[in-house]
């Protein structure tokens, strides 16, 4: 295993056999018969291996590189899987508040219908010749103008954004 980490962690560094040999000081035949298995660096070599490839000791002893580095994509994986199902609750939360907001518009669209019939909406056939109910008169049908005419776009916007969330979610 030795042979195969060392290999691996020279090739990952992007380093060639003549560069690592120049940097520890030993001919390049050296790293090639470490490589094969064909010798073994002393462990004093073998200490001043693992500081030129920063790797330590334990790794170049231990398991095999590749085996660290799908450890390393796993917890990676894992992670991942964390945040994405963070966000998913985030955005189902936004979603339902979404969902309840507009079903408050719906329901104070109807409540204001309700309101408007109740009190004899004169909307239609209001008189604008009675001086006491001018200026109440006259925002009260501005409130009933701009109601009526919106109203029905809004109750239909909302309705249909409660429509598309229930399919979606």
């Amino acid at each position: 295993m030795l042979s195969e980490n060392i290999r691996a962690i020279r090739k990952s560094k992007g380093l060639s056999q003549e560069e690592l040999a120049v940097k520890l000081n030993v001919v390049r035949q050296t790293i090639s018969k470490w490589e094969q298995g064909l010798s073994v660096p002393d462990s004093d070599m073998l200490i001043a291996l693992s500081e030129v490839l920063e790797t330590p000791v334990s790794t170049l002893l231990g398991e095999k590189v590749g085996e660290e580095e799908a450890d390393g994509l796993k917890a990676l994986c894992e992670k991942l899987e964390v945040i994405n199902l963070q966000l998913a609750k985030r955005k189902s939360a936004r979603r339902e508040a979404l969902f309840w907001l507009l079903v408050a518009v719906c329901a104070a669209v109807l409540i204001c219908f309700i309101v408007l019939t109740a009190l004899g909406s004169q909307y239609q056939d209001w008189d604008w010749s009675d001086p006491e109910l001018a200026i109440v008169g006259t925002a009260y049908h501005a409130f009933e103008w701009v109601f009526i005419r919106i109203a029905p776009l809004l109750l239909m916007g909302a309705v249909a954004g409660i429509i598309l969330i229930k399919k979606k979610g």
